[in-house]
């Protein structure tokens, strides 16, 4: 899982950063509004936390943009601010969860969990779409039960578009995250890992997006679909 992480104390950010890494999880730490800003337009991440007072402006704008924009990634708000009405407005602003600082790090890690367990189905590590599983921790996908051989980076590709079920991501997006050289590749070298995705997983879970990228969407579709 990448998680965005948006704090701009040196000591308690670095912390948190540590322990999330320990966990196996993917972080992206910035200490500024408008580096947070960049990073969410330039990179795939499948969770925010994030600190309200930053040194160049409020995090509730930041979180204003993120649902204004529909990018329905869980945020857990990490602020200071206790009065309960700072509560009520972030999350009337669009937060999932609120920690007041100081917080203990174990208590911040089983919130990070649960967001994770309620917006991408993830059961025991596990994501499922409809037949599809995805194992996370031992890197194994079964369709109908079925065990399904990936590569490294099909498997990865897969991973963020099943966290992401729904949304549409752009090609660019994906080859920068997963693809060795990001963009340097050639241009169908990501064409190539959805084809045989398709091919292994079957048909009617990802769906090309004409000069977007591609989506796993957790409905079946009404007919056909590829």
């Amino acid at each position: 899982m990448k998680i965005l992480l948006i704090e701009d104390d040196l000591e308690l950010g670095n912390g948190v950063r540590i322990a999330l890494e320990d966990q196996g999880l993917q972080v992206t730490w910035v200490r500024r509004l408008g580096d947070a800003l960049h990073a969410i337009d330039t990179q795939a991440c499948d969770l925010v936390l994030l600190d309200l007072g930053l040194p160049d402006g409020d995090g509730l704008a930041l979180l204003a943009r993120l649902r204004r924009d529909r990018l329905p990634m869980p945020v857990l708000i990490l602020t200071a601010r206790d009065a309960l009405e700072d509560r009520l407005a972030g999350l009337d602003s669009g937060a999932d969860d609120y920690l007041v600082k100081p917080f203990a790090l174990a208590e911040l890690l089983s919130r990070v969990r649960a967001l994770a367990r309620r917006s991408f189905g993830l059961v025991n590590d596990t994501i499922e779409i409809r037949q599809l599983a995805l194992h996370e921790a031992t890197m194994r996908v079964t369709v109908d039960e079925r065990a399904v051989e990936l590569s490294r980076s099909e498997f990865e590709l897969l991973c963020l578009l099943m966290k992401r079920a729904d949304r549409v991501l752009t090609r660019r997006v994906l080859e920068e995250q997963v693809l060795p050289g990001g963009l340097d590749n050639e241009s169908n070298v990501l064409d190539v890992h959805m084809s045989n995705l398709r091919r292994k997983i079957g048909p009617g879970y990802i769906r090309t997006v004409r000069g977007v990228g591609y989506v796993i969407d957790r409905a079946a579709p009404a007919r056909g679909g590829a």
